[in-house]
């Protein structure tokens, strides 16, 4: 198998998200997403071991580049509020500026095996760990109430942004979820803030 690094593996990615996307998860052959990134069927094997592979890559290269994105900007921020403002506002601003992207994460995923969803599972923790880390800020610093519980917290948190952004696709992206996060912010706030 070829190195996962380059300007074909990238090409095969960003073309699997589009025609997974356009087609759905099922009806997305690798055949097509090799026409859509201009290479041979078989080059597609070079870098992945069949589809399944190829959406647990996809969303492993767009999920860590986004949980990159999200620690750089949260370690410029003392603030735990204003941390999960951000938070918020960057996943909510990612999904929006990619709408393919949204669907392939909130709908798309979803409808994959369950070995699938295992690793993917597995790439999300990382996520919801930085999720763990902005709310133990929030509590260490007294802005946060101590007498609740992480998990929910956390599940209260990703749950409500992806809710938000599963009705965004649902209702066919007819505004804008930047205007989401305030409100996201409040709610949180409102439930566990001081």
């Amino acid at each position: 198998m070829a190195k996962r690094t380059g300007e074909k593996y990238e090409a095969i990615i960003d073309a699997a998200v589009r025609v997974i996307a356009k087609y759905g998860y099922h009806q997305a052959q690798v055949s097509k997403i090799a026409r859509e990134a201009n290479v041979a069927d078989g080059t597609i094997y070079l870098y992945f071991e069949n589809k399944d592979d190829v959406l647990i890559s996809l969303f492993n290269e767009k999920m860590g580049s986004f949980i990159s994105d999200v620690e750089t900007a949260l370690d410029k921020i003392s603030s735990p509020v204003e941390q999960l403002r951000e938070l918020i506002r960057l996943h909510l601003a990612y999904l929006e500026n990619d709408h393919q992207l949204a669907i392939v994460t909130q709908i798309e995923l979803r409808q994959s095996n369950p070995e699938v969803r295992k690793k993917i599972g597995l790439i999300l923790k990382k996520y919801l760990e930085v999720i763990d880390q902005v709310i133990q800020s929030g509590v260490e610093q007294q802005l946060f109430r101590s007498d609740f519980d992480s998990r929910t917290a956390r599940r209260m948190i990703f749950g409500t942004i992806d809710e938000t952004v599963t009705s965004w696709i649902m209702k066919d992206c007819k505004y804008s979820l930047m205007d989401q996060v305030d409100p996201i912010l409040r709610l949180f706030l409102g439930g566990v803030g001081k």
